[in-house]
């Protein structure tokens, strides 16, 4: 009896460090991802020192909105259409969950119209176009990463 308690704690215990390390690894990913992000940017749109100062604090603002719009909004209804789970919604909640999907979407165009045109004061229109194709580049370029490490089939 003793042995069977010791060994479901011993269990509990080492699932639950497995998913605080998980967790831990997941973070400093993301981090690391960031800091190549805004390194790949920083080289590709040739900021001056001004521009740089007033640059990065609107795109940081800029990205982590998106973020939340991207985990709060979309978030609820992507969890409600896992596993198979379109198959069993009525035409009404299927209709409530288009709907929460372009709220989400028209929220995040706004945002980018709002950053767009609070770059406009600060970097030309030439390096805003190029910051689009850096971005885009730079997924891709993840992307690709990511396929190339993940095992074959």
């Amino acid at each position: 009896m003793k042995t069977n308690k010791f060994l479901s704690l011993l269990f509990l215990f080492i699932t639950i460090t497995f998913y605080g390390q998980e967790g831990k690894l997941f973070k400093e990913k993301k981090e690391q991802i960031k800091a190549l992000k805004i390194a790949f940017i920083t080289n590709e749109l040739s900021l001056t020192p001004d521009e740089a100062t007033k640059f990065w604090p609107l795109f940081n603002a800029f990205e982590d909105k998106q973020n939340d719009i991207r985990r709060q909004k979309m978030k609820g209804y992507l969890d409600r259409i896992e596993e198979n789970a379109i198959d069993k919604l009525s035409e009404k909640e299927a209709s409530s969950l288009l709907t929460q999907m372009e709220t989400a979407e028209e929220d995040l165009f706004q945002l980018r119209k709002k950053f767009i045109s609070n770059l406009r004061t600060v970097i030309s229109p030439v390096k805003i176009l190029k910051l689009k194709k850096a971005e885009e580049n730079f997924n891709r370029k993840l992307l690709q990463q990511y396929r190339d490490k993940r095992p074959k089939r």
